[in-house]
C-alpha cells in the first residue's frame, strides 16, 4: 500500500504540469482572445458591409416595385388620376 501512495505522488506532478502549463496557457491567452472578440463584435468587416448593402437595395427595390404596382392599380380604377398625370410619378 505504501508504494503505491509514494508511486502515486513520485508520478503526480509530472502527470499534472500538463494540465496546469494548458491551464495557465489558457488563463494567459484568455484576454487576448475576448480583446479581439469584442474588437470583432464592434467592427463591420467588408463581406458584411457587402451583404448589407445589397440587402438594403433589395429592400428598396421591392418597395419601389409595390408602389409601382399599387399606382397602376388605382390608374386602371381611376382613369382621371392618369390623365391628370399621376401616370408619370406627379403624386
Amino acid at each position: 500500500m505504501r508504494i503505491i501512495a509514494v508511486f502515486t505522488l513520485a508520478i503526480a506532478p509530472i502527470a499534472l504540469s500538463g494540465c496546469l502549463a494548458t491551464t495557465a496557457v489558457g488563463i494567459v491567452t484568455a484576454p487576448v482572445k475576448i480583446a479581439s472578440q469584442t474588437a470583432d463584435w464592434a467592427t463591420t468587416s467588408q463581406d458584411e458591409a457587402d451583404r448589407n448593402a445589397g440587402r438594403k437595395a433589395r429592400k428598396a427595390e421591392a418597395r419601389e416595385d409595390r408602389e409601382r404596382r399599387a399606382a397602376e392599380r388605382r390608374c386602371r380604377h381611376d382613369r382621371d388620376a392618369c390623365e391628370d398625370g399621376y401616370r408619370d410619378g406627379a403624386y
